[in-house]
């Protein structure tokens, strides 16, 4: 999938004329692109869509016009586009209640390492987490991760064959698993070169 550069972006000002419309979109778009894997943890898959939608919001936020703080943020979230051999994804675990969600990042130190995907009944293919910098430590984990999910060939074969698609995770004390929708495996077949 190809990144983003500057002339994929919007200025300021056409970004607030095509915002309602875009953020329309963009929503729309990201409804077959999560997976919930339990009440308390969500897999929300990444495109090119999605990163420039971030983008575009974060240049706006922060009211960047000048072409190097431009190219930080495309920097800064190119990294997060799959690469057509793999699925991209931010990982959160959400716990409404602030005791309930410190009390489990505490139990789930190094979660993040063990989220999976499966096609079929083929092997577990475990994500690879927090590439740019790490987010746990030995005594807690972070509420948001991002992951890398690196398929190889004949897990992409299986997939365009029709083999059904299911995510997990085999963390002790909070194993989940959900098979995805036929329009998130769509979705994210359209990922894959």
């Amino acid at each position: 999938m190809k990144k983003l550069d500057r002339s994929d972006l919007w200025s300021l000002e056409q970004y607030a004329e095509k915002r309602p419309a875009f953020r329309t979109q963009v929503i729309e778009h990201k409804k077959p692109r999560q997976v919930a894997l339990g009440p308390n943890a969500t897999l929300y898959f990444e495109d090119r869509l999605t990163i420039q939608y971030q983008i575009q919001e974060m240049l706006r936020v922060e009211r960047v016009f000048e072409a190097a703080g431009i190219q930080d943020e495309l920097d800064a979230y190119n990294p997060l586009i799959p690469d057509g051999s793999n699925w991209k994804a931010t990982f959160m675990i959400e716990y409404p209640d602030i005791d309930e969600r410190r009390e489990a990042l505490a139990r789930l130190a190094g979660v993040e390492h063990k989220v999976w995907v499966q096609a079929g009944d083929g092997e577990r293919v475990f994500a690879i987490a927090n590439e740019d910098l790490d987010r746990s430590t030995e005594e807690k984990t972070a509420a948001v991760h991002f992951l890398r999910f690196e398929l190889p060939a004949h897990t992409i074969d299986a997939l365009r064959g029709g083999a059904g698609l299911q995510f997990g995770i085999d963390y002790a004390g909070f194993e989940q698993q959900a098979a995805a929708s036929d329009a998130t495996r769509e979705s994210l077949l359209a990922d894959l070169d």
